[in-house]
């Protein structure tokens, strides 16, 4: 049995067994290894005084419980490396496993800090914090890579860049060893690895005359081992050792501020690096078919050379610097200026390589947030891609449409097309009906399916849209902006998106709600015609049933839906079904009678 043949929940079970099956093995195996150590300690003792005390035995055969011990030790950093692998599998799999059962939220990054009160729909429609879209879609371990996903969702693409955005998504589905391999490199460097920083630090410059500088400490490091050599062994003066070491103190003085702020922060990089050439050499060892794939692989080549092997030397270079804590190797490394020539190595490599890094870190970046959208399309089966229709006409089909973020069990579906005929519809409905998550329904998935990503839907039809929403609007205190204006002056914001390059999708909720009823119908009515007038389709909701005029009087421009209530021993029932039409009664009086208030 395949993976295409198994379902997600199924497929991630079967690898978190075996994943724990190999935990327990290394569990074991490290338990037999520590007893193996401490058998031969205690074989190592006897033999110890058998051939040192009592002179019984020649001292070779220490070299028999030494030479195992040294094998164990390695024996027990592979059982070790294995079940870290294992722990961190377990890890990806469970996390998996809480996506596919609805128990995703907290879990994971939830992209805060790309929220955005200006925005014109990103806090309208949940995308960021927790329980956003965001966090359901995102697996990505690094900031750059929050960032690249962050901004598919918060700007629609073009045709062609979703497009090639379907297709690799589509070839990395079903590569769960490619994706559990480059979720566990991330693991155990906190949430998110920063390694747009790591660029940025790997492409400064230190004004240092380097290659005369590396000469330099050369000749340094190479006088002063001459001088202490002969000063030990062949009885030169102990004046030349002091000279060298002089020379040296004034030479590493000298570079003292230029190296630090080298070394400054390269301690701290050292895990950030080894994660990078990780993961790019796991990408550079697979092969792709569609076009971005391929090409964001491509762009981790240089000078015919992968970015892995260069970030690797860099690794190399960065943890040389930890060999200075060694006690054994801590006075070579003043007598060689250990520290100096790690400095003028890292800037060495900087120079040469440094300025690649950004380009390398934003290949790996788009890689993660396509593998982000992958894993979800794997999770999702039954979600396709939207179809991006021709950009002659503004058009929005949806067949069972249902949101993203809802469990199925709960999720109710409905069907409805936006463009010619209606542009507009006209959503009446109670409170608590369905009519808010209608319309947030269809802004995530136009969001979703412009980012290149499946969609909630049997089928969705959307041409490329600008999107603007008014689903929360609040006053501010600190800015002295009630309900009302904050509204209206998103309101304006919406209407100014028709004069840009993409016609607008417009979500309007409770229009207008904050004023009295005369000017909420003049004022909407002339906003909903301005809207049209310019191109935009779009939602606009009310439970003023008023309102429902505006649909009679932009007829066959708008049409009219509504959603429907009823109340049940006591308790009100809703279907969520949209149904063609005014809404008949509201259900205001009966929720504040089914809470108790005298009305």
């Amino acid at each position: 049995m395949n993976i295409a043949s198994r379902s997600p929940r199924e497929e991630y079970t079967r690898r978190l067994v075996v994943a724990r099956e190999v935990e327990a093995v290394q569990d074991r195996r490290d338990a037999a290894i520590a007893n193996g150590r401490l058998v031969l300690v205690l074989l190592a003792i006897p033999l110890a005084w058998a051939s040192v005390v009592a002179g019984w035995l020649s001292a070779w055969w220490l070299l028999i419980p030494a030479g195992g011990f040294l094998g164990l030790i390695r024996l027990h950093e592979r059982a070790g490396r294995a079940r870290d692998r294992a722990k961190k599998a377990i890890a990806v799999y469970e996390r998996g496993l809480a996506r596919v059962d609805d128990r995703w939220i907290g879990l994971g990054g939830d992209g805060s800090r790309f929220l955005d009160p200006t925005h014109p729909y990103s806090a309208d429609l949940d995308l960021f914090g927790k329980g956003s879209l965001f966090q359901r879609l995102s697996t990505a371990r690094t900031r750059k890579g929050e960032a690249v996903l962050a901004s598919w969702l918060l700007a629609p693409a073009d045709r062609a860049t979703i497009a090639l955005r379907q297709e690799a998504i589509a070839e990395l589905r079903e590569r769960l060893d490619l994706r559990e391999d480059l979720a566990r490199l991330g693991e155990g460097l906190g949430d998110v690895v920063d390694v747009e920083g790591l660029a940025a630090w790997c492409a400064e410059r230190v004004p240092i005359p380097l290659g005369q500088a590396r000469s330099a400490a050369a000749i340094l490091a190479i006088g002063a081992t001459v001088a202490v050599v002969g000063w030990l062994f062949f009885n030169f003066d102990g004046r030349a050792v002091l000279a060298v070491f002089v020379a040296e103190a004034a030479f590493a003085l000298w570079l003292m501020k230029r190296c630090n702020r080298i070394l400054e922060r390269v301690s701290r990089r050292a895990d950030e690096l080894a994660m990078l050439a990780a993961t790019l050499d796991r990408i550079e060892q697979e092969s792709f078919a569609s076009a971005l794939l391929t090409r964001l692989r491509f762009a981790l080549m240089a000078d015919g050379q992968t970015a892995s092997s260069r970030i690797s030397a860099l690794h190399r270079t960065v943890d040389r610097l930890e060999w200075r804590r060694n006690m054994f190797f801590a006075p070579s490394s003043l007598l060689w200026l250990w520290g100096t020539h790690v400095a003028l190595a890292v800037e060495g490599w900087r120079r040469r390589w440094g300025r690649d890094v950004a380009g390398w870190v934003s290949a790996m970046a788009e890689f993660e947030a396509i593998s982000s959208i992958a894993a979800y399309s794997f999770e999702n089966p039954d979600d396709p891609f939207a179809e991006i229709a021709d950009p002659a006409g503004t058009i929005l089909e949806a067949t069972a449409l249902g949101h993203p973020l809802l469990p199925d069990s709960s999720c109710v579906r409905n069907d409805l097309r936006l463009g010619g005929e209606p542009c507009v519809l006209i959503v009446s409905g109670s409170n608590m009906s369905g009519k808010s998550t209608l319309l947030r329904s269809v802004g995530v998935n136009v969001v979703l399916g412009l980012a290149g990503a499946p969609v909630k839907a049997e089928r969705l039809r959307i041409s490329p849209v600008a999107i603007g929403a008014t689903l929360r609007i609040q006053d501010s205190l600190q800015e002295g902006k009630s309900r009302f204006y904050a509204e209206i002056l998103r309101l304006r914001q919406v209407v100014d998106l028709t004069g840009g390059p993409l016609p607008l999708m417009f979500l309007l909720d409770e229009i207008l709600h904050g004023t009295n009823s005369h000017d909420r119908l003049e004022g909407a009515s002339a906003i909903v015609r301005g809207l049209i007038d310019r191109g935009a389709i779009g939602l606009v909701t009310t439970h003023d049933l008023a309102l429902a005029e505006v649909g009679e009087t932009l007829t066959p421009r708008a049409a009219n839906v509504h959603f429907e209530d009823h109340f049940e021993d006591g308790v009100m029932r809703f279907d969520y079904t949209m149904r063609p039409g005014v809404v008949k009664k509201s259900n205001a009086l009966a929720l504040m009678r089914a809470v108790g208030l005298d009305v």
